[in-house]
């Protein structure tokens, strides 16, 4: 069984600033709340491979994972997707930005399905990712704001 969701935030600030903060991943840990560490293992033309590690969970759980994301900023979209999967069968995440006034609305739409074996339901993970996506994007929202002038720092 797969699940997708599909969420977004409103940043107020340029394109520019909100597409190179994002697509920086060294920066991740800086930008995210939920990452302890990233380590690039190879960069081709627009495409990065790279490996995640979480904060701990509250039980002290560390999460690590590879991923790979191929940015493409002329149509404002980037796709990833986690090589080492995990409990899931796979895990796709597409990003979007476009413009919204003196804002960028970010998307971020993931598509997923858990092995049978995996420790969650399908249902509790896809409440996780939504509510979790929320806590993310409200971080970053806030961190690009504070670089662009937006908000007091």
């Amino acid at each position: 069984m797969s699940s997708q969701t599909d969420n977004s935030v409103l940043i107020d600030a340029p394109l520019d600033l909100v597409w190179d903060m994002t697509n920086d991943v060294r920066s991740w840990p800086n930008l995210f709340t939920e990452y302890a560490a990233i380590e690039v293992l190879h960069e081709e033309g627009s495409t990065v491979r790279f490996r995640l590690t979480m904060v701990p969970d509250p039980d002290g759980s560390v999460w690590s994972w590879v991923s790979e994301r191929t940015s493409d900023r002329a149509s404002r979209t980037v796709h990833a997707h986690r090589i080492e999967t995990g409990p899931f069968e796979y895990m796709k995440i597409n990003w979007e930005y476009s413009q919204e006034g003196d804002g960028v609305r970010m998307r971020w739409q993931q598509d997923f399905e858990r092995k049978p074996d995996a420790p969650f339901t399908i249902e509790a993970i896809t409440k996780r990712i939504n509510e979790n996506t929320l806590i993310q994007m409200a971080a970053i929202k806030s961190k690009i704001e504070a670089a662009a002038g937006k908000v007091n720092a």
